[in-house]
């Protein structure tokens, strides 16, 4: 009994061993350009850009299959970034897939709210918190306002409000910016 532990624990070694190595030698390495341009990007899986999210959005781009003027959310200082990470001219933002707006979440009012658990699979972040036939709510701090939820709510219930420009919600602009408004 004793002799077939040890053997079971000599081959477990051994494929444990095989896995590890295998793990470092045959390591696919992501595309460390895509990383980049995907923390450019809003994150706010919007679908604007004509593709499913931010990631295959930065992916496309890396590629040279997209460009970088498809991002409505990044608004002109994403795509500024864009164009500076890869060394290209900046071009105005691409009508087509939409206009930068405000930052803002979505509100549910809740008094009108049925349950239908639409805007539940809509949302690309799981920021909706609810069940079948009971109030929904919106979870802000995980909202990234990307609007996907409005379009499918039966009943009109869920609007978008800006973010106002208060201290929790500030970020210091980047400092190039900053050094050509005042020049």
């Amino acid at each position: 009994m004793l002799a077939a532990l040890l053997v079971m624990v000599g081959i477990a070694v051994v494929i444990g061993l095989v896995l590890g190595w295998s793990a470092i030698r045959l390591k696919v390495e992501g595309n460390p350009l895509a990383e980049k341009i995907d923390a450019i990007l809003p994150q706010t899986q919007c679908g604007q850009c004509g593709f499913p999210g931010c990631r295959p959005y930065a992916e496309a781009i890396a590629k040279g299959e997209a460009d970088i003027n498809q991002c409505p959310p990044g608004g002109e200082e994403g795509m500024k970034k864009l164009a500076d990470l890869l060394g290209v001219d900046p071009k105005p933002l691409d009508e087509s897939h939409g206009t930068p707006k405000p930052k803002s979440v979505a509100f549910i009012d809740e008094q009108t709210c049925i349950g239908c658990t639409l805007c539940i699979q809509a949302c690309p972040v799981d920021a909706i918190s609810g069940a079948a036939k009971q109030m929904h709510t919106i979870i802000a701090a995980e909202c990234t306002g990307c609007e996907l939820c409005v379009p499918p709510c039966p009943v009109d219930c869920i609007s978008m409000v800006p973010i106002a420009e208060d201290l929790p919600h500030w970020k210091w602009k980047h400092p190039v910016i900053m050094m050509k408004r005042v020049a």
